[in-house]
């Protein structure tokens, strides 16, 4: 095999690449937190004066949805506060949970987490005092104030720290690290009060305004424009979680439920596509196509149908006109959710509907899968001839950019993935047989759905080969640290990936799912175990 020189790799600079890193950022912000937004909205559901328990005649539903009168029902254990009812009448009314979870746990708990990515455990205390003062500040719950404030407070810490690092006398670095922390805590927190909250207040005022213009003007599907094509490009966290997640919470503290939870989430379009593909599709893609719809609708995880619209862009128009179809129908029902579906599998946007949200939500995901699954196998069956023609029969492979030559001769093996431009393993051969790969690890954007599911197909694979010896993880993109041997990613996250791993190996592919370069993987690891083997004896 001849050798290349190595390469320094080059970070990517890329408009999308940038936008994908942000919106990885603040899903790694809202994912780990996604329990509590379901725990909220099942004790919204229960509880609240229109909840499902709102006709037992339960006290319990007064004194934790936060609206009974104490003196009525007579529980003194619980928290009050001092309220008033229509005719002007005085009462110590029940705090309960529903308020107090969307003012302060949930903005506190992204706030932690974002600053724990920034700075660590010192970052995460630092970042929730500071977002303390946007949400006194506000009338409104502060999750875009939490997403700044959490890692602007550990950023400002962090950089506090390094004006006395390693210059503070012995015996006294508690003393300075404690004080120093609750200063600058301190001032963030009046800095947040009096400025970026009446920002964050007014900048969440004219979003929603926007929204509820579109919703006017019956304009509201035509964000599936924006929406359905930056879910296929990987920025979907981007537009979920950034804009759509906080806006929707506010909506759903105000009217108990928000048809923003269903802009993105909506399993139908990705549903109605594969179907079309399972049906019309040739090739690899139409063998794998009907999992890959089990696991997008019952299992939430989108990014298994990105793919097959990748291979042949023109379906995106098919997931556009699919997912106008699902808003419109939830903004003709009046439908939506107490809380964000996550992951956007059926069973979680049904168990996030509110009981008179039902009827429309299914009917706007059958419409849009419906929708969707038409124009796909239009385009499908139209384009059929011309794929036959072309020698295009399907392989994913093929539904990204032609690979570069391969570097010297490799064996078959190896074809597939010692590519020019594809890795670099940073040593001076700059072949990917000079590192022994003991730690294999799935990057995705969130680090959670799709890199679990391809971690699990290929721990399995390996355990049936009987290699040993070999760890196979599943993190996001933005946790690696340069320890994995080697990286698999899809292809459109490749380039994020060699940024955050430059000396790892790196392997794109087109499904997560059922990935030809798997195998490839698995023999590549059992011929180093083989021939490591061959050496010791």
């Amino acid at each position: 095999m001849t050798s290349a020189t190595a390469t320094t790799p080059k970070k990517p600079s890329s408009a999308r690449v940038h936008v994908q890193r942000f919106g990885t950022f603040l899903s790694n912000m809202v994912m780990p937190n996604i329990p509590a937004f379901i725990a909220w909205g099942f004790i919204t559901a229960l509880f609240i004066a229109t909840g499902w328990l709102k006709d037992t005649g339960w006290a319990i539903n007064g004194i934790i949805g936060g609206f009974g009168d104490q003196a009525k029902i007579g529980w003194t254990g619980a928290a009050t506060v001092l309220a008033q009812d229509p005719s002007g009448h005085t009462f110590q009314q029940y705090v309960g949970l529903v308020g107090p979870m969307i003012t302060y746990l949930l903005p506190l708990i992204i706030a932690n987490t974002g600053g724990r990515m920034v700075y660590g455990v010192r970052g995460g205390v630092v970042g929730c005092i500071a977002t303390m003062g946007v949400i006194v500040g506000s009338t409104i719950p502060m999750f875009i104030g939490a997403m700044i404030m959490g890692p602007l407070g550990a950023w400002v810490m962090k950089h506090v720290d390094r004006i006395w690092e390693g210059k503070i006398k012995a015996g006294f670095e508690m003393l300075v690290n404690n004080f120093s922390a609750g200063i600058v805590g301190m001032l963030l927190s009046l800095g947040a009060f009096f400025g970026i909250a009446p920002l964050v207040e007014w900048l969440s005022g004219v979003l929603s305004d926007a929204v509820n213009w579109l919703i006017s003007l019956h304009l509201l599907p035509f964000a599936s424009i924006l929406i359905e094509p930056g879910k296929v490009l990987f920025l979907n966290n981007a537009i979920n979680h950034g804009v759509l997640t906080p806006l929707g919470i506010e909506q759903a503290q105000q009217q108990g439920k928000s048809i923003l939870f269903l802009l993105e989430a909506n399993p139908g379009p990705g549903f109605g596509i594969l179907i079309a593909y399972s049906i019309f599709g040739m090739g690899i893609a139409k063998a794998s196509a009907p999992g890959a719809a089990l696991i997008q609708f019952v299992g939430g995880i989108h990014e298994i149908y990105f793919p097959y619209v990748l291979m042949k862009p023109m379906i995106v128009i098919a997931a556009i006109l699919g997912g106008m179809t699902g808003i419109a129908i939830n903004v003709t029902f009046n439908s939506g959710l107490r809380a964000p579906a996550s992951p956007g599998s059926i069973i979680a946007v049904l168990a996030q509907a509110p009981l008179t949200s039902i009827p429309g939500v299914v009917l706007s995901v059958v419409g849009a899968a419906t929708v969707s699954f038409v124009v796909a196998s239009i385009i499908l069956r139209a384009s059929r001839r011309r794929d036959i023609a072309a020698g295009n029969m399907g392989d994913l492979s093929s539904a990204v950019a032609q690979t570069e030559a391969n570097k010297g001769k490799g064996s078959s093996v190896l074809e597939g993935l010692v590519q020019e431009g594809e890795h670099d393993t940073g040593d001076a051969q700059g072949d990917a047989t000079d590192r022994l790969v003991r730690n294999i690890v799935f990057a995705c954007d969130a680090g959670m759905g799709s890199s679990a599911m391809g971690a699990s197909v290929l721990r399995n694979k390996i355990k049936k080969a009987g290699v040993e010896g070999v760890t196979v993880t599943n993190q996001a993109i933005s946790n690696l640290d340069g320890s994995a041997d080697l990286v698999i990613t899809q292809r459109e996250l490749t380039d994020r990936a060699k940024g955050q791993s430059p000396n790892s190996m790196h392997v794109s592919v087109d499904n997560f799912m059922n990935s030809p370069k798997y195998d490839e993987v698995v023999d590549l690891v059992a011929n180093q175990r083989n021939e490591t083997e061959d050496a010791t004896t």
